[in-house]
């Protein structure tokens, strides 16, 4: 009878670790999907800021273009479509370079998943060492 409580035991065991096993890959699982859209979410969001300065480039080179023409024009139109190009074209500048910041961010691929494996590690050294004593 003691010989059939050690294989419940035993057994029960197994399946508790199997099932702790199981928790902790359906977490990393879980954290890995966070960090694969929050990477999506940022490249997204630089195409999306690169395109808008691409926009602002091409009409800043438009209006640059009527500057020229305009050029030997009378009145203030010289100075109204000048004023115009150099906004767009400085608005175009500071969204490639918003655009380049976002998409060469520190923030590395999997950084939260990373983390939280360096805390099951170190909580398994401190939890061994612990039994050891």
């Amino acid at each position: 009878m003691s010989e059939l409580g050690k294989n419940v035991g035993l057994f029960a065991s197994l399946r508790r670790l199997l099932g702790t096993v199981l928790e902790i890959a359906q977490v990393r699982l879980d954290l890995l999907r966070t960090d694969v859209e929050l990477e999506k979410r940022r490249l997204f969001d630089g195409l999306l800021w690169g395109l808008a300065a691409l926009l602002m480039l091409g009409v800043g080179v438009v209006l640059l273009c009527g500057f020229i023409i305009l050029l030997f024009g009378e009145g203030y139109r010289l100075a109204a479509v000048g004023v115009l190009a150099l906004l767009f074209l400085a608005a175009g500048a500071g969204l490639i370079r918003a655009a380049r910041r976002r998409l060469q961010s520190p923030n590395g691929m999997f950084e939260a998943s990373l983390a939280e494996l360096q805390r099951d590690r170190d909580g398994l050294q401190t939890s061994g060492s612990h039994e050891q004593r």
